[in-house]
């Protein structure tokens, strides 16, 4: 079914080639591959952790606005959501601009959307700021810091991609205890305000995404432009060549007349000479940006709808259809937890350590544990993930039937530990379609994550406003989870039937 995770598939290169050129490259599985688990550990901490810790801003919006439940849990939603539904168009800015570019650009956005919500006045109002433009800024930044992991890396990505992914659990502990804090002393409106500032730590993360290959993503310097012979000589030229005239003519009448006008001329000259460099200069830029965007938007364009599209790999389609239904059960328990406490009389014993918390923190411990185990060579990447999952689809049907402190803390750590498999999940995608497609391929994946995670928050909240609990979404999230479980155990089943069946219409023919 999967390739070997350290032999990875290149089943859509043109070039295959292109596997061993970056073997020898010393920063691979080391040197400043680590800087980019660094940077791509804190990008998850500000982005993820911050948006699974939007259960204590919820409770703030449902007392400041008096919105339904349902309506108010959209702000959360399309926040995370947005993030991963534009994976897809991320990837276009990835091959055009770089992921460094990428990231630096979501961070300013990012912030900018955490600011602006500051001075929200309704729930729609927060919708444009918080969901989309916030949304916007982190799906900018969060993709290139997945794909350039992915990129430094070939032996240890499990861990390496493990490694990173664990800033969500951090940042969710963190995120959790700092907006409590802040809404505490300052009230939502500052404590979102201050969140904005902190947000701008993802330009320096950005920052640390060095290109593999100089000059592959933009970064050509300015020393290869070529040189263009400086003004001041040529008019000291020109100069040189009129007065030398001017002596062999034996000083006339004019020459004093000439000599006064020389200087006049010359800085004429020499400013008309440098509006042509600037020219020159302005129509090489927009000549080589137009040829990367051009280049950019065609290896997207291929990549999706072309002859190596992505599509044609049903096992990446069944993979697709996974995702669309497995992210919402582990969003929603974030999201709503908090108001499930208040609901069972839970509040002193979660303030003590929040449910959420226990999630994040096992979460960490998952995420190692698990990217560890998968980089074992006797161990498949393929059956560690589908265990996770099922675990975590079993965590979800027990959670509505714990009514204590204790069993809801049990389940939730289950919970936590399970879905460490999303460390998993850059690499199975990476041995699906190779390193080349990555960044589109996950960028597809990621949407398919951010519709499940746009949708079920709000579907939780609805499911509450008619039947007064929270039950019954956990049950029917659990369902579709199963039905995406399904779609993964299903299309590795037929093609061992069509294999078989392929082997068998061979031997008949002979």
């Amino acid at each position: 079914m999967y390739t070997n995770h350290e032999d990875v598939g290149y089943d859509f290169e043109d070039d295959p080639k292109d596997k061993k050129t970056l073997k020898p490259h010393p920063n691979i599985d080391g040197g400043w591959a680590w800087m980019m688990v660094l940077s791509s550990f804190f990008v998850h901490i500000l982005i993820m952790g911050s948006q699974m810790a939007l259960g204590v801003l919820n409770v703030e919006w449902l007392e400041e606005f008096h919105q339904s439940r349902g309506l108010t849990a959209w702000v959360s939603s399309l926040s995370m959501g947005v993030t991963l539904i534009v994976g897809p168009f991320i990837g276009l800015f990835i091959n055009t601009c770089g992921c460094r570019q990428t990231a630096i650009i979501g961070g300013l956005l990012n912030s900018l959307g955490w600011v602006l919500s500051a001075y929200a006045r309704n729930v729609h109002y927060l919708f444009i700021t918080f969901g989309v433009a916030a949304g916007f800024g982190s799906g900018m930044a969060y993709l290139p810091a997945v794909v350039m992991v992915g990129r430094y890396f070939q032996k240890r990505r499990a861990l390496a991609q493990g490694l990173s992914t664990t800033g969500t659990g951090f940042g969710t502990f963190l995120m959790t205890v700092l907006l409590k804090y802040l809404c505490a002393e300052y009230g939502w409106r500052n404590a979102m305000f201050i969140q904005g500032a902190v947000s701008l730590n993802l330009c320096v993360c950005g920052a640390l995404m060095r290109p593999l290959s100089p000059g592959t993503d933009g970064d050509d310097p300015e020393g290869k432009e070529p040189r263009v012979l400086p003004a001041h000589s040529t008019e000291s030229v020109r100069s040189s060549g009129q007065l030398g005239g001017a002596e062999e003519k034996g000083g006339g009448p004019g020459t004093e007349d000439s000599l006064g006008d020389t200087p006049v001329q010359a800085c004429h000259e020499k400013a008309a000479h440098r509006k042509d460099v600037c020219a020159f200069r302005v129509l090489k830029t927009v000549s080589r940006l137009t040829v990367r965007v051009r280049k950019g938007f065609r290896d997207w364009y291929l990549g999706y709808f072309g002859t190596a599209s992505l599509f044609t790999n049903r096992m990446f389609v069944a993979f697709i259809f996974w995702a669309l239904f497995a992210y919402s059960s582990f969003v929603i328990p974030f999201i709503h937890l908090p108001e499930i406490v208040n609901l069972y009389n839970l509040s002193e014993q979660n303030d003590v350590f929040p449910l959420t918390s226990i999630i994040a923190i096992v979460h960490i411990f998952g995420k190692v544990i698990l990217g560890v185990v998968a980089d074992l060579p006797c161990i498949s990447v393929w059956n560690v993930f589908l265990m996770t999952n099922f675990t975590l689809v079993l965590s979800i049907f027990i959670l509505p039937l714990m009514h204590t402190y204790a069993g809801l803390a049990v389940i939730c750590a289950l919970i936590g530990f399970s879905s460490g498999y999303f460390s998993l999940m850059p690499v199975v995608t990476e041995d699906l379609v190779g390193t080349e497609h990555l960044a589109n391929a996950y960028g597809i994946i990621i949407c398919a994550n951010g519709i499940s995670a746009l949708l079920g928050p709000p579907f939780a909240g609805w499911i509450y406003d008619i039947t007064q609990k929270y039950d019954f979404s956990f049950y029917i999230c659990g369902l579709l989870y199963m039905v995406g479980i399904l779609f993964l155990l299903i299309q590795p089943c037929i093609q061992i039937i069509e294999q078989s069946r392929k082997k068998y219409m061979d031997g008949a023919n002979a």
